[in-house]
């Protein structure tokens, strides 16, 4: 239906995408049926595609969908997924690969496609829709604080081809120019490094404490001890005072578009 009220207006994903606030991407889930649009975005939709009330009229039946929706997270996965969806604060540290809040629905089809042993196709259909669904994350109201600190080298790393990486860092410009996310970049040629170590996440789940996750040949680690997640924070803010500012690392991106 959203698809049909779209091209009934003659606009593209990424010019309907522009108007409602969403990448092309998360247009392109959400017509496919792999991303549940949330009710702000019914709201705000309607009348830009002249929808007459017929996409206001579904809402009571997706926030009821959406109360009742359970995981389809691996089981090894569903605690953490679970933490992230609640969190108040996310911080990121990416080594070598786009951490998964911020990929495009093409990068992580590479992503798992080539993944071995392989997976099956609807194995990675279902893992693609997952991870797309965790992105809703950037659309809570209220928002939370999200950071990343990403290795440069993750940037110049075309999973996918040209077009998918080029279209992967259009969306890391994009997220990075929410209010509540900063991007932050660590330069290759950095002299000195606090984390040689794995990438982690740091999460604040709402009236909790922080707690830290870590993920390593397929074995994930959800760290709650104080002081092992201090430590790993202490790591962080070393990071986030050593990396390139937001705006910095907003340049350096746009410079490596224009490469592409």
């Amino acid at each position: 239906m959203l698809r049909l009220l779209r091209e009934r207006k003659g606009l593209t994903q990424k010019e309907f995408g522009q108007m409602v606030g969403y990448g092309p991407d998360q247009i392109s889930a959400m017509e496919r049926g792999v991303r549940v649009p949330r009710p702000e975005f019914l709201e705000k939709a309607d009348p830009l595609l002249d929808a007459g009330g017929l996409l206001m009229e579904v809402i009571p039946d997706v926030e009821k969908a959406m109360s009742k929706a359970r995981t389809r997270h691996p089981e090894w996965y569903r605690s953490y997924a679970a933490l992230e969806a609640e969190s108040v604060e996310l911080h990121f540290y990416a080594n070598h690969a786009v951490q998964g809040l911020l990929q495009t629905e093409d990068h992580a089809q590479a992503v798992f496609a080539k993944r071995r042993p392989f997976l099956d196709e609807a194995t990675i259909e279902r893992r693609v829709a997952d991870r797309l669904s965790r992105q809703q994350v950037f659309e809570r109201r209220p928002a939370p604080i999200v950071s990343y600190v990403i290795e440069e080298v993750v940037l110049d790393r075309p999973i996918g081809g040209r077009r998918v990486h080029a279209d992967q860092l259009r969306r890391l410009l994009r997220v990075g120019q929410m209010q509540n996310v900063e991007i932050q970049v660590m330069p290759t040629a950095v002299e000195e490094h606090p984390n040689l170590g794995s990438a982690f996440n740091l999460l604040t789940p709402k009236g909790r404490g922080q707690v830290a996750y870590t993920e390593a040949q397929g074995h994930p680690r959800l760290i709650t001890d104080p002081e092992e997640v201090r430590k790993i924070a202490d790591r962080y803010g070393i990071m986030r005072a050593m990396a390139l500012s937001p705006s910095e690392s907003r340049k350096l991106i746009e410079k490596k578009l224009e490469e592409l």
